[in-house]
């Protein structure tokens, strides 16, 4: 079994996912009292978020760096950035390391495709619906649109974030504003919705909505079994 390295704290709360998903995974697929070997380098995400908010992008990819040097010292064969936004500094981070990075939108690019989805719909922090380095890495790259909320959703979406979902606070009146921009962006065409933010998946998941969600984190901790038990 290869040794699956992960940079979390991006929160935490979601990091406990990944964590319990990719154990359940190995468990399930070799039974018994077998678990993921895992090296795991947690960040204080308060120093990323305030470097993330000022615009501080190749500060976030230093600290980044220095965990995934870590984890690379540690034994671990390939690694995980257990969130989304912060792939936007996956290939700096690439470029100091000598393991692979196991791209999130990669990964869950590659379902959408085998399930036959042309056209999806995005919801995650406002850096990832507003910029490139996510949603146009899937449209460069596979044959899938990718559509995104108005600005004042993706304010409304970007808000419940960072100021409930990071903190652990699950709101079911924010719920209902999320389940109703899913319910548009279905009506704009999309034939299925990114949970693009590893938090989102706490707040919403698939028995809310009609609307087939792809929650980024269980998609991640999938490929992730997957290529620690590939022999």
């Amino acid at each position: 079994m290869k040794t699956i390295g992960m940079i979390g704290g991006m929160s935490w709360e979601s990091t406990l996912n990944y964590y319990k998903a990719i154990n359940q995974g190995v468990k399930s697929a070799l039974g018994g009292l077998h678990s993921a070997k895992i090296c795991l380098y947690s960040v204080d995400f308060a120093e990323i978020e305030t470097l993330q908010h000022e615009g501080l992008w190749h500060d976030t990819a230093i600290h980044l760096t220095t965990a995934a040097k870590a984890v690379e010292a540690g034994g671990a064969d390939f690694l995980l950035i257990c969130t989304n936004t912060m792939h936007k500094v996956a290939d700096d981070i690439q470029a100091q390391i000598s393991i692979p990075i196991l791209h999130i939108a990669d990964a869950t690019a590659e379902v959408l495709l085998a399930d036959g989805i042309s056209k999806v719909g995005l919801l995650g922090t406002r850096f990832t619906m507003e910029q490139d380095f996510y949603k146009q890495r899937i449209s460069d790259n596979y044959p899938i649109e990718v559509l995104v909320p108005s600005p004042h959703e993706q304010t409304l979406i970007h808000d419940v974030i960072y100021q409930e979902l990071c903190l652990g606070t699950i709101n079911p009146q924010s719920r209902q504003c999320y389940l109703g921009i899913i319910d548009k962006l279905y009506e704009q065409g999309a034939e299925a919705v990114i949970l693009g933010c590893t938090e989102i998946a706490l707040l919403v998941q698939q028995q809310h909505t009609h609307v087939p969600l792809y929650d980024t984190t269980q998609i991640h901790a999938n490929k992730a079994v997957m290529l620690a038990l590939a022999k």
